[in-house]
This record gives C-alpha cells, sequence and structure tokens, in this order.
C-alpha cells in the first residue's frame, strides 16, 4: 500500500483523464489511512508523482478532490440499489436490501471513510436551510425512503412515520459498517454472521408483528 513515504517517480504529462483518476486513486488511498486533515495536497502530489501546481489544475483544493470521491461512493451504492426487485416487503427480503449496503461498505472501506465518515462539507456550503447532503447521496437515501413508504404504504411499516423508520434503518446499517472499519482489532465474532444478523434484526425490527 502507498503511504505518504513512498514517492512515485515524477512523470511526464499525461491524458488529463488518466492523471485525473491517478489524483483520486492516490487521494482515496491516503484518506483512508491518515483522514482528511492528515492529508496534503502536496503529499497527494508526490504520491502520483506530479507537482502541486499540476494538481490544482485538476482540483482546486484537497476539499475538491474529496467531494468527488465523496460523489462516487455515493454513486456506487445506488448503483448497486438498482438491481434490487421490488417489492420489498417481507423480512428476507428488506434484509437482503440492507445487506447491499453494509457489503458496499465492507468492500470499500476507504470510499466508505470519505464519503460517511468525515465531518464537514467537503468543500461544499449547502445555502442556509437546506441539508448538508450531495445529491448522490439524496438518491442513495431516497432509495431506502421509498422501500420503507411501500411497507408504509402496504400496512407493514411498524411504524406511523416513515421518514424516522428510514433514517433508523440507514443509522443502524452505517453504525455497524463505521465499528466493523474503524476498530478492525475488536474481538469481533464472525463477521458474516454478525452482518447476517445484524441486518436480519433491523429487518424485524422495520415490519409490524405478524
Amino acid at each position: 500500500m502507498t503511504t505518504l513515504l513512498q514517492r512515485s517517480p515524477r512523470k511526464p504529462k499525461g491524458g488529463g483523464g488518466e492523471r485525473r483518476e491517478e489524483i483520486l486513486a492516490a487521494a482515496l488511498r491516503l484518506f483512508g489511512q491518515f483522514g482528511l486533515h492528515g492529508v496534503s495536497t502536496r503529499q497527494i502530489a508526490q504520491v502520483v508523482g506530479i507537482s502541486q501546481p499540476t494538481l490544482y489544475a485538476y482540483f482546486p483544493s484537497k476539499d475538491d478532490i474529496a467531494a468527488e470521491l465523496h460523489d462516487r461512493a455515493f454513486r456506487e451504492l445506488e448503483a448497486r440499489y438498482a438491481g434490487l426487485q421490488p417489492p420489498v416487503r417481507d423480512v428476507d427480503a428488506i434484509a437482503g436490501a440492507l445487506r447491499i449496503y453494509v457489503d458496499f461498505g465492507l468492500e470499500n472501506p476507504d470510499a466508505y471513510r470519505v464519503a460517511f465518515m468525515l465531518e464537514g462539507p467537503l468543500g461544499r456550503q449547502p445555502p442556509p436551510c437546506e441539508p448538508d447532503l450531495s445529491k448522490p447521496g439524496k438518491r442513495a437515501f431516497d432509495i431506502m425512503r421509498g422501500l420503507v413508504a411501500d411497507l408504509h404504504a402496504t400496512g407493514s411499516s411498524r411504524t406511523d412515520d416513515p421518514e424516522r423508520l428510514a433514517q433508523s434503518l440507514w443509522a443502524g446499517m452505517h453504525g455497524l459498517v463505521s465499528l466493523l472499519i474503524a476498530r478492525p482489532g475488536f474481538p469481533w465474532v464472525d463477521r458474516d454472521a454478525l452482518v447476517s444478523a445484524h441486518v436480519r434484526m433491523l429487518a424485524e425490527a422495520a415490519l409490524t408483528a405478524r
């Protein structure tokens, strides 16, 4: 794994698209290792093998890099949900839908950190009275809203407040994923068994008693 101590050889000028992807890939690794505030644009440029002014030709700031990585992570999560087949109304189907989120986070820990575990607006300053949520992030969460709204419409939801339930499910999944990523040394039980039990517990809590 590339660290701040490993500098790539200085690269000649190349294609803009390829160089941009190299910057994003290096930043993602470094943010995952050291956090957003522990990495500078100079260090990202060193790992890529370019000068800091060259990096600025692609991204005006570190926050702009983080914002792009943030949006990409949510777009990937949204894409994974695209294959979900409705209706999602029984425990197994709901648990499967929740598992999509958890698997995404655990398979892409660096992207998950940028999307869900970094504080601040990531280069964006939302207008007053508007939520601090990017468009890709909103679309991803809207999928959860839609699943819960369908449960509510069919009388299958345990709560009379579908928005609260959607947020509660989202928080329940995030809690597990963030702990598994941030505390890998904790003596967890078998991870797959833990994930399966957790998403099923959330699914059962979402439904009315049958």
